[in-house]
């Protein structure tokens, strides 16, 4: 090697070591601002929910209904009302037809047979009342029936839509808890993994310029041994 040629190559080496301590450098501050930005971002990672904690017991909601409950047939009662409007118009009637026989003067047989025409006539018309208060009786209870089953079934349903509305309330929000969550939890990972990758590039980039600069000292170090050996040569 001559001593130009060696002289060009120090010089050369120099420049390349230069160089690649500049590359290092900013490959070193680079890496570092990367890795304290990693920290910061998994440091402010949001925490770990359970999108469940506020669901609520919603037995409450359910309640006995057996107390609406009622037999309306267990006061039925027997109508009296005609059996002594029936024994009072007897005597009424029997009264009246021996007031009609002492002023006619009608015989024994007569009376007889008037007084049984009205008695039969006053029993038909305390039956059909009797008959009447009976169906009467009857029908309001089963009234009464039929209402208290259309009340019980209303507040069964009632019950059964608050659960069922309460519930779905319930799922709903942790349903968007969790969405929220994971959500944020990509958005949050990708910003890391992306920032990691930076890091290691830059890591890269410092190892690369460590490299350079090693190979540049032994550049230098041959550039040195030409112009030495030439000038012992001469």
């Amino acid at each position: 090697m001559g001593l130009f040629s060696g002289i060009g190559k120090m010089i050369g080496g120099f420049a390349k070591a230069a160089h690649a301590k500049r590359a290092q450098r900013s490959a070193y501050k680079d890496r570092k601002a990367r890795t304290s930005e990693l920290l910061s971002l998994e440091d402010s990672r949001q925490d770990i929910i359970n999108p469940y904690e506020n669901t609520k017991d919603l037995s409450a909601l359910a309640s006995d209904l057996s107390g609406k409950l009622s037999n309306p047939f267990a006061s039925l009662g027997v109508s009296t009302a005609a059996a002594e409007m029936q024994a009072d118009q007897t005597d009424v009637a029997l009264a009246n037809t021996l007031d009609t026989l002492r002023a006619t003067g009608a015989g024994a047989g007569g009376a007889t047979a008037l007084a049984q025409a009205a008695l039969q006539s006053k029993k038909g018309i305390a039956a059909s009342i009797e008959g009447q208060e009976a169906t009467n009786e009857k029908m309001r209870a089963q009234g009464q029936q039929s209402l208290e089953r259309a009340e019980l079934a209303e507040g069964k349903r009632i019950q059964e839509t608050q659960i069922s509305e309460g519930a779905r309330e319930q799922r709903g929000d942790a349903q968007g808890k969790a969405f929220a969550f994971n959500a944020g939890e990509r958005r949050e990972t990708d910003k890391i993994n992306y920032t990691r990758g930076l890091r290691d590039q830059a890591k890269q980039r410092e190892l690369g310029a460590s490299a350079t600069r090693a190979n540049s000292v032994g550049d230098i170090a041959g550039g040195l041994g030409g112009v030495l050996d030439s000038a012992f040569k001469t």
